[in-house]
């Protein structure tokens, strides 16, 4: 399984509490909504940092998690009509972009 993890900062000028919102409820629905993500996409998650007495302030504003079976099924959800027409635009309303950083992973459950 191929692990995709975004670790996001919200656009400039936008509150914490409306990236997040948006975040959510705009564009988590909209990427679930393109018949390509139910074909290719295994897992898909959006998470946000939550006040954590005893742990560092938060690095990234959040995260969002997007897991494929293979490189062919990543490739073919990035490379849709529906993906470059709806839901990458979508990103640059909520997200800063410059500062996003990327890991890819092959998860191992451990425990």
């Amino acid at each position: 399984m191929l692990k995709l993890i975004f670790m996001i900062n919200r656009a400039g000028g936008m509150s914490y509490e409306r990236f997040v919102e948006y975040h959510r409820d705009r564009h988590a629905p909209l990427f679930a909504s393109v018949p390509e993500a139910q074909r290719y996409v295994r897992k898909y998650t959006v998470s946000h940092p939550v006040p954590a007495a005893n742990h560092p302030p938060r690095a990234y504003d959040g995260l969002t998690e997007i897991w494929f079976e293979n490189w062919a099924d990543h490739d073919a959800f990035f490379a849709s009509e529906n993906y470059r027409t709806l839901v990458n635009p979508d990103e640059a309303r909520f997200i800063d972009l410059d500062s996003v950083a990327v890991m890819v992973t092959e998860e191992k459950e451990v425990i």
